[in-house]
């Protein structure tokens, strides 16, 4: 079987749905079996992936920590649209900076990006797949 790459759109909250868990262990799977993940790109809700201030309970999914450890281990691209975070408060420095807010909420493995990062992600992978509820 030859190897595959994959991109991942990431549409729910992390603890709101099972699709983002998921999505992260699809990823380890798919690396596992020798296939490459291009990018996940989170879109509506998904971007609540992105929080640095999110703290989830013990007995959750580590999923911040998940997302972390592919970002660093396999140099995936972790996109949160811009769009989407922008309406719900998931910001970098630079977005921070412009619209004079006080924190930056962005995990600093992930990166704000737009709908065009999503299209090259569509035309360089072999297969899309869909995480939502």
């Amino acid at each position: 079987m030859s190897s595959l790459t994959y991109s991942l759109l990431v549409m729910s909250a992390p603890l709101g749905h099972q699709a983002p868990y998921t999505a992260e262990q699809f990823c380890r799977a798919a690396i596992a079996r020798g296939h490459r993940i291009f990018r996940v790109f989170f879109y509506h809700d998904g971007v609540y992936n992105a929080l640095s201030t999110a703290v989830p309970p013990q007995d959750a999914a580590q999923l911040p920590a998940g997302w972390r450890e592919l970002r660093e281990r396999h140099d995936i691209a972790l996109t949160v649209c811009i769009a989407s975070a922008l309406k719900k408060g998931v910001v970098d420095a630079g977005e921070a900076k412009r619209y004079e807010l006080d924190a930056v909420t962005l995990d600093s493995h992930f990166e704000i990006a737009g709908l065009g990062d999503w299209i090259e992600a569509t035309q360089v992978s072999d297969r899309i797949l869909t995480f939502a509820r």
